[in-house]
């Protein structure tokens, strides 16, 4: 099957895996992104029994783990040592597990330049690159927070020359609401396009007056989901449904936009 269905972890905060893989199962899920959180039953203390036991329990309920929702920023300012062993341990835990991918967000400083920002990430996945190719784990960096782009965060990948390896998490929202196409973002980041989260929202103005996005059923915000869905159409791996929930605990439970999500994806999924 060229697409595969996965929903994120983020949207049941704090739900053990019996209650995520029953929620899988009921609404024909492929498998899970896993979100790596001290909160989680997926975190980076956890034994290596432990991870085996999600493995195991995850295999037997017929799905898979598509990726480790992880948190390290590839372009903090933060010291190298402490970036590339977080991205180690996220590693070895995607080894344990099973899961096909790790996501990583950029993070940089706003202190920072462009060039700074794409040496330190090269940098530090340059150093774990031959491991996670061994494991065969891809590496998946999510256009997020200082690289919201497409555009943006291939120069954090692209002169790695590995995109089997090194790749991008195209996030639905970011690019879009950053002034970047879909059209635009598919085009710039050709091969290294390596996971697609969909997700709808709307703009809300804070009480301090700042402009935010909050999350809604697919299909009733302002994300361009028909042009993406038919964008996608080349497309051959995973399509997970991140809903933000852990963030923004007044949206609806993840049971009711799990359902509008697989509606979509059964829609523009490539037969």
């Amino acid at each position: 099957m060229p697409w595969k269905f996965a929903f994120s972890t983020l949207g049941v905060p704090g739900a053990p895996l019996e209650e995520v893989l029953r929620l899988a199962r009921h609404h024909g899920c492929d498998g899970l992104e896993l979100r790596v959180h001290d909160q989680e039953f997926t975190h980076l203390e956890l034994s290596d029994s432990g991870a085996q036991a999600v493995a195991e329990q995850v295999r037997e309920a017929g799905l898979e783990i598509a990726a480790l929702a992880g948190y390290a920023k590839v372009c903090s300012p933060a010291p190298d040592a402490a970036i590339v062993e977080e991205i180690r341990s996220l590693l070895r835990l995607a080894q344990l597990t099973g899961a096909e991918g790790v996501r990583l967000f950029p993070g940089g400083d706003d202190a920072s330049e462009a060039a700074e920002h794409r040496d330190r990430a090269l940098r530090r996945l340059q150093q774990v690159l031959p491991e996670a190719r061994e494991a065969g784990v891809r590496l998946l960096v999510e256009t997020h927070d200082s690289h919201p782009t497409g555009a943006q965060c291939l120069q954090l990948v692209q002169d790695l020359d590995d995109p089997q390896t090194a790749a991008v998490l195209w996030d639905g929202l970011h690019p879009w609401r950053s002034g970047e196409a879909p059209a635009r973002t598919l085009q710039v980041l050709g091969e290294h396009f390596g996971y697609f989260q969909v997700k709808d929202a709307v703009p809300s103005t804070g009480d301090d007056g700042s402009m935010h996005w909050v999350p809604v059923l697919p299909g009733e915000g302002e994300v361009p989901l028909e042009e993406q869905g038919r964008l996608l159409q080349g497309f051959s791996g995973w399509i997970s449904l991140e809903w933000e929930r852990a963030w923004h605990r007044q949206i609806p439970p993840l049971a009711e936009a799990l359902p509008v999500a697989a509606r979509w994806f059964h829609r523009w999924s490539p037969s």
